[in-house]
């Protein structure tokens, strides 16, 4: 019989927000496939756990991706994490949950916190609506694609960056969708959590002078709705419109108003006038 793999979610952070059952899994899978064995160590020696692992990350997820599958179809249980967060987002863990599912094996989720959801909750930006977008491409055409495709986005967007990146992205974006506000969320449940409530170009200016630091998450407002403001005279053209088309003067005057927004009276008047 094919064993089980467990997706487990990892503290972004704080070792405290590990669930009692991520720690009962963990102690109970025959092994563990870890984003980076350095990492999950130390999460295993804290918990007092000691497991075989599997190294298991972007550059060698086909090999490995065959072994971790040969291994649970064997009869083995496998607990997937990541280095901090849940597994498959923005993660290579999905390449091997997907294999899972297309092999017939049975996969199971231990939740954890996520970033980019802990992120928006903390930034008090719209949450009604919003889109998910990762890490931009380091590859300049795939970067600006990126960007000029979701520049009209209306949703809230969040995207996950690295220090050294940082000033180049928000100028990036500033240059893509023009002055914007954004929450700038770094080092989620760690001693140094912030929030910053900020503009692009306030932000572009506050990097200069202080080095990012630290892992973070970026929360941008969508594209506002773009608003068109009638005349009575454009209400009293469109109304004519209709009305050369068939429609009556009231039933015209009555659609003019609802597309336009100046009142029936006033279009209904000046087309008697």
């Amino acid at each position: 019989m094919a064993g089980k793999l467990y997706i487990v979610g990892t503290p972004i952070g704080n070792l405290e927000d590990f669930s009692p059952r991520g720690r009962r899994i963990l102690s109970e899978v025959d092994f563990i496939a870890a984003e980076d064995t350095r990492v999950t160590i130390k999460l295993l020696n804290h918990l007092g756990i000691s497991k075989p692992m599997v190294a298991y990350f972007e550059h060698n997820k086909k090999e490995r991706g065959n072994t971790v599958i040969e291994k649970i179809l064997s009869g083995e249980s496998c607990a997937i994490v990541t280095d901090a967060g849940m597994p498959a987002i923005s993660d290579p863990g999905e390449d091997l949950i997907r294999e899972c599912h297309e092999r017939g094996i049975e996969v199971e989720s231990v939740p954890g916190p996520t970033a980019f959801a802990t992120a928006l909750a903390l930034s008090g930006m719209n949450s009604g609506r919003f889109c998910f977008e990762g890490f931009l491409s380091v590859n300049k055409p795939s970067r600006k694609q990126h960007l000029d495709e979701i520049k009209n986005e209306k949703r809230t967007m969040i995207f996950y960056e690295a220090p050294h990146k940082l000033i180049k992205t928000l100028n990036d974006m500033y240059a893509t969708f023009g002055e914007r506000n954004i929450a700038i969320v770094r080092e989620i449940t760690k001693i140094h959590e912030t929030v910053m409530r900020t503009s692009f170009s306030e932000a572009i200016e506050f990097y200069k002078q202080n080095e990012p630091r630290g892992e973070y998450v970026l929360i941008i407002e969508g594209a506002k709705e773009e608003t068109v403001s009638y005349t009575l005279s454009d209400a009293v053209v469109l109304a004519k419109k209709l009305m050369n088309n068939g429609m009556s003067t009231s039933l015209a005057a009555k659609e003019a108003a609802a597309t336009t927004g100046i009142k029936k009276s006033e279009i209904y008047k000046q087309m008697l006038d």
